[in-house]
């Protein structure tokens, strides 16, 4: 049976590393995940929000020249926010890192970016002319490694999930024969992570080893309210386009093209559908970026397109643990009688 990896996070997926960089007065912040090696690796992206803020998605789509992707960064900062992929590509320049079209030019890294809206937080946006975001974004670089510090932090520190804090939140799964797949979220979705009963996860079944909570419904399982008390469909009456987003990267240890990319990306969008309710609404930004670097897929395991099929499957559920543990992390205020704790 597939079991997370030894950190139960994207880092996991050999060659990856994770970078926070966080404003305290602006409570906002920078999440980079980079991508080992000069080439880049190879990506894929989907949108399925209806109001979401990227960059450089162009660049992963199946039908142009590149698909490959040097770094993948998740801020906060709505617009303002994508300048955060400014200081990345110029920190990875500097290391030489990207795509060198002729000798004696920079390179040129390939940094696609998602945002998420956090600027009615309470937080000092008033940065006049000097957004805070490039510098975040060199800062994530420098913080990068192997461990992934969760909850509200870097992208997820502004961040609200339904009507409670949202987060950074991560997870993995080891699928065996050196395939390991993974999930990094910023979440700050519109509906709700919790049941109608206000204390379980939606993404329960998913659950491995308590690592939310391992709270379980308590009676029948109720599916009944279209919109959850604790979504924010409930209480504003006519909510902003974009402000409210879940954004996400997932990675895996294959040799997979773009196109193969994009469908992973596509599948796991089925996570945040897992994980919150509802999903994917004209006021959510959802973005799911997908990157993989590995060996070949073994041949004897059946056709390529189903062992893309099972990454995809692996990466839905990482990505639905992933949302829950970032609301955890990030203190949902839930006890173990279901009740908000003071």
């Amino acid at each position: 049976m597939p079991a997370p990896g030894s950190r139960n996070a994207i880092t996991d997926v050999p060659g990856l590393a994770v970078g926070h960089a966080t404003d305290e007065g602006v409570r906002s912040g920078v999440t980079v995940l980079l991508c080992e090696g000069i080439e880049g690796w190879m990506g894929g992206v989907d949108v399925r929000g209806g109001g979401p803020g990227t960059r450089e998605t162009e660049a992963l789509a199946p039908e142009n020249l590149v698909g490959r992707a040097h770094a993948i960064v998740l801020s906060g900062g709505s617009a303002f926010g994508l300048g955060a992929a400014d200081g990345v590509a110029a920190a990875l320049s500097h290391r030489g890192i990207g795509l060198t079209l002729r000798p004696g030019t920079p390179a040129v890294p390939l940094v696609p970016a998602a945002v998420l809206y956090d600027l009615a937080n309470g937080g000092d946006k008033g940065w006049s002319l000097t957004p805070p975001y490039r510098d975040l974004g060199l800062r994530a670089v420098e913080a990068a490694g192997p461990e992934v510090a969760q909850g509200p932090v870097g992208a997820g520190r502004g961040a609200m999930a339904g009507l409670i804090p949202g987060g950074i939140g991560t997870a993995s799964l080891d699928l065996g024969g050196g395939l390991v797949v993974g999930a990094l979220v910023a979440a700050n979705p519109v509906g709700s992570v919790f049941m109608p009963d206000g204390r379980t996860y939606w993404a329960w079944p998913f659950e491995i080893d308590g690592e939310f909570g391992g709270r379980t419904p308590q009676g029948p399982v109720d599916t009944s309210d279209p919109v959850p008390e604790l979504s924010r469909l409930g209480v504003h009456r006519q909510p902003t386009a974009g402000a409210n987003t879940t954004i996400a990267v997932v990675a895996a240890s294959a040799d997979l093209s773009t196109a193969e990319c994009k469908r992973v990306a596509m599948m796991a969008q089925d996570g945040i559908a897992r994980a919150a309710r509802p999903a994917h609404t004209p006021f959510d930004g959802d973005t799911v970026f997908a990157v993989a670097r590995g060996p070949a897929l073994p041949a004897e395991a059946g056709s390529r397109w189903a062992q893309v099929a099972r990454i995809g499957s692996a990466a839905a559920d990482c990505l639905a643990r992933a949302i829950a543990r970032a609301v955890f992390h990030a203190g949902d205020g839930r006890d173990d009688g279901g009740h908000q704790a003071t």
